[in-house]
């Protein structure tokens, strides 16, 4: 089962490894990115970033999906970490076995134009196309989406901040 998909535009880095996967308590970590899929150089780098003890599994969008609705997996505890909300959304809208998508930081890196962007969080900024995808995504009834960077800190419901 996905406990959380986390959306992060730095993937792995010190809150995901050390505090976001104690709080999960999954020992499985799952990058769903395209471009991490396809690049050593980033693949070896996001491996340091893992804390010992823990799996780490790379893939592109569409097998990440693949892997999360193998039976096999049905009883494992996963984190996964994208990049992008278009990613999240596409793992939520073909994924059942989910718990939440966290929308954490996103749309701060990417190469569109920040006239273009609607802030929904302080740390989330979308361009028109992720903010399609918000949008989409907090229609899930099934999936609860929010934004929460730190576990101390509150959960902000997505469907609440597009209003």
């Amino acid at each position: 089962m996905i406990t959380q998909i986390r959306v992060d535009d730095r993937l792995i880095h010190g809150q995901v490894a050390v505090v976001w996967t104690k709080e999960l308590n999954a020992p499985l970590l799952v990058v769903a990115n395209d471009e991490a899929a396809k690049n050593e150089v980033m693949q070896m780098t996001l491996k340091m970033a893992v804390p010992n003890g823990m799996k780490l599994l790379i893939r592109s969008v569409e097998d990440a999906i693949k892997v999360f609705n193998d039976p096999r997996g049905a009883d494992k505890r996963i984190f996964v970490i994208v990049n992008s909300v278009s990613d999240a959304n596409k793992i939520a809208q073909n994924v059942e076995n989910l718990a939440a998508v966290n929308v954490a930081n996103a749309g701060r890196f990417d190469k569109s134009d920040p006239k273009t962007k609607t802030m929904v969080f302080p740390s989330v900024q979308l361009n028109p196309d992720e903010l399609a995808a918000a949008k989409e995504l907090s229609q899930l009834e099934r999936v609860n989406s929010y934004n929460q960077v730190l576990p101390t800190n509150p959960q902000l419901s997505l469907k609440e901040a597009l209003k």
